[in-house]
């Protein structure tokens, strides 16, 4: 696994864009980045865009993210609607390491389904597993 460093040279001189602050990578589990892949634009597009806020150290609120203590101590919901479909993409953040996004689902009803939540603690920690072995 790559470790976090603000230490690396800027590739270019974008400073009024905020480009070249130092930020986390994301690492993603294969299922989320495949579920996210499927999504439509629009929402892999927001998706990508609140992904980078988090890369940047952008702390996010409601309505956006909010913390989901029922999957672990320091996990995340983005909410993300569009086009019919409201999606959600758990994540977790690693102090100086990394972004670590484990799991994405549409959600059809008002309550995170007890399944979603199984399925989220099992990823998280295969994707903590991994990181570990790396």
């Amino acid at each position: 696994m790559q470790k976090f460093s603000c230490n690396a040279p800027e590739l270019a001189d974008v400073s009024d864009l905020g480009h070249n602050r130092c930020v986390r990578p994301v690492d993603f589990h294969p299922r989320a980045l495949e579920f996210i892949r499927a999504q439509t634009p629009s929402i892999r597009r927001q998706i990508g865009e609140v992904l980078r806020d988090l890369q940047k150290g952008i702390d996010l609120g409601m309505p956006l993210s909010r913390p989901m203590p029922v999957i672990a101590p320091g996990v995340h919901e983005l909410r993300v609607r569009g086009e019919g479909a409201t999606v959600r993409v758990f994540y977790f953040v690693r102090k100086s390491d990394a972004l670590l996004v484990f799991h994405a689902f549409q959600k059809k009803s008002q309550k995170t389904p007890q399944r979603e939540i199984n399925l989220a603690r099992q990823r998280l920690q295969e994707v903590l597993d991994a990181t570990i072995e790396s």
